[in-house]
């Protein structure tokens, strides 16, 4: 459930799924994503059909995830499923597309000899299409609301988070990591451990599924996979070992934010693509979010699932 993962992203974050371009955070070099592959939520609600044509049309767009496409398809028809794949505004097809997008962005990706928003195939490819220009890669939720709007006003991109926020919460939901002998195999348990709970509430000394604070996720993510940590932040960070200045980060780290190493405030566990996934504040859920720009600041990382190999 990376994606959305990397759109995921909940309010503001993004997918697994979402960018997979490398990132500077701090002096670190930051990870490609690792491969997201269905989760059974999604291969029993996604069309098989659908299913592949996210995956196919998202690998024409680097830092775009297949998930991103699967939520966008999930919310605006339910995969085709809607009882109108018109809207009241005139937007088309599983995708939902303007008919001025439409004229700007429309394949005939099946070769059929039209390009039809009304065609799967053809209307998942545009969307990626389509997400791409408007910088998907580089900040899911922005793209999202400008797919939302078109080119409708600013009120329009102000009630679009919501949207952007719910497209990436079904990302999250459709990925899973796969390959996880190539992260290693504690890493993929505490990080698919992590992402089955997006969207659980925080709640400050929470540590199950009721409600979790940021280490009381971790803490309890990591058990999944076999290995005790302490409890608190700072305890986590000073635990150890540490990720060596420089040195890139990998999926399962533990990333710290604080003030400084001796005050340490909050811990997300590292998604690749320069994104975590953390119980982030009072008020919020379990979500997916960059470690970009998150305040408190970066102050380093932890590898306590140890490299592969």
């Amino acid at each position: 459930m990376i994606a959305g993962l990397l759109a995921k992203a909940a309010a503001g974050t993004v997918g697994l799924g979402v960018a997979a371009t490398a990132v500077l955070v701090s002096g670190l070099q930051a990870t490609a994503a690792p491969t997201l592959v269905p989760t059974r939520l999604a291969t029993a609600g996604i069309p098989r059909g659908y299913l592949r044509d996210y995956q196919t049309a998202a690998a024409s767009c680097a830092g775009l995830g297949w998930t991103v496409l699967a939520g966008v398809g999930k919310v605006e028809s339910d995969h085709g499923r809607a009882p109108s794949l018109v809207s009241p505004t005139g937007a088309q097809g599983p995708m939902q597309f303007e008919p001025a997008t439409w004229a700007a962005y429309g394949v005939d990706a099946d070769g059929d000899g039209k390009a039809d928003p009304f065609d799967p195939a053809d209307a998942i490819q545009a969307a990626a299409d389509y997400l791409c220009a408007l910088g998907v890669a580089r900040n899911p939720t922005d793209a999202l609301i400008a797919y939302n709007c078109g080119n409708t006003g600013p009120a329009c991109q102000a009630a679009s988070a919501g949207y952007a926020a719910l497209v990436l919460r079904w990302a999250d939901r459709y990925g899973r990591l796969g390959n996880p002998d190539a992260v290693g195999g504690a890493a993929a348990l505490a990080i698919n451990a992590a992402l089955a709970e997006v969207g659980t509430p925080y709640v400050w000394g929470g540590e199950s599924t009721a409600g979790f604070d940021c280490s009381g996720l971790v803490q309890w993510s990591y058990a999944k996979a076999g290995i005790a940590l302490p409890r608190v932040a700072q305890d986590q960070y000073d635990a150890g070992p540490a990720v060596p200045v420089g040195a890139p980060l990998a999926a399962g780290d533990l990333v710290f934010f604080g003030t400084s190493r001796a005050n340490v405030e909050h811990v997300g566990i590292y998604l690749g693509a320069g994104r975590m996934v953390d119980a982030p504040h009072t008020g919020a859920v379990v979500r997916v979010e960059p470690i970009t720009g998150f305040d408190p600041r970066y102050v380093g990382a932890t590898d306590p699932a140890g490299r592969p190999g």
